[in-house]
């Protein structure tokens, strides 16, 4: 392994600490991207819970707030919650935005490397069919271990450059997918608390407005 990395020349550096990040990356929102962290289940029935028994205070909002990205979400929609339903709403998707930020945190230097890599190997291939072309004009085209070496390094930075550059993509991808579905799963249980909060009294308002006919009498 030591041996390519010295005959692909010195270009393998960039290409080497950029698969070291790559990784980095994968691991740290292969762990922060987790569902059961992201929205732990059963914690909107919790939350409710609190609010039937009218447990929920200030440490609760705290320590719902700390628990999790759909915990910030909630906290940050019940904190206004006395100033009605659109107040509510838009405190959720304000903090939503944040939330979501957080999630896509590393996912552009992730793209980023996986645009750059096979890029670095291409430098690396036209830097070494430079060298071929020099030698060939001070040698001549007997030397074949000189122009050996040459084609080398040109053959090995394209190839490590794509062996960074496919599987930084593909995590890229997927972690991009993954995080439509969390978002997808925040505003459901956003939306489920809208309506378990404000559904049962649009429907009080409705039936105690006067209606049509007892207008006309």
């Amino acid at each position: 392994m030591l041996e390519l990395v010295k005959a692909g020349g010195w270009l393998m550096l960039p290409i080497l600490l950029s698969s070291i990040a790559a990784v980095a990356i994968c691991v740290e929102r292969a762990l922060a991207l987790k569902p059961e962290k992201v929205a732990p289940k059963g914690l909107l029935s919790e939350v409710w819970k609190w609010l039937s028994s009218k447990k929920l205070d200030a440490e609760k909002l705290r320590e719902l707030r700390r628990g999790s990205p759909l915990g910030q979400i909630l906290a940050a929609g019940l904190t206004n919650a006395k100033y009605g339903r659109e107040v509510m709403k838009e405190s959720i998707e304000d903090a939503a935005s944040h939330v979501i930020h957080d999630l896509e945190r590393y996912t552009n230097a992730l793209g980023t490397i996986a645009a750059v890599a096979p890029l670095l190997g291409l430098l690396g291939t036209v830097l070494g069919m430079i060298r071929v072309f020099t030698d060939i004009m001070i040698e001549g085209s007997g030397n074949t271990a000189i122009l050996a070496g040459g084609i080398s390094e040109a053959l090995i930075t394209t190839a490590s450059g794509l062996c960074v550059a496919i599987p930084a993509l593909m995590m890229h991808r997927y972690f991009l997918r993954k995080i439509d579905g969390l978002v997808v799963n925040l505003e459901q249980e956003s939306i489920k608390l809208l309506n378990a909060m404000y559904g049962d009294t649009a429907v009080k308002e409705a039936a105690n407005a006067p209606t049509e006919a007892s207008k006309a009498s």
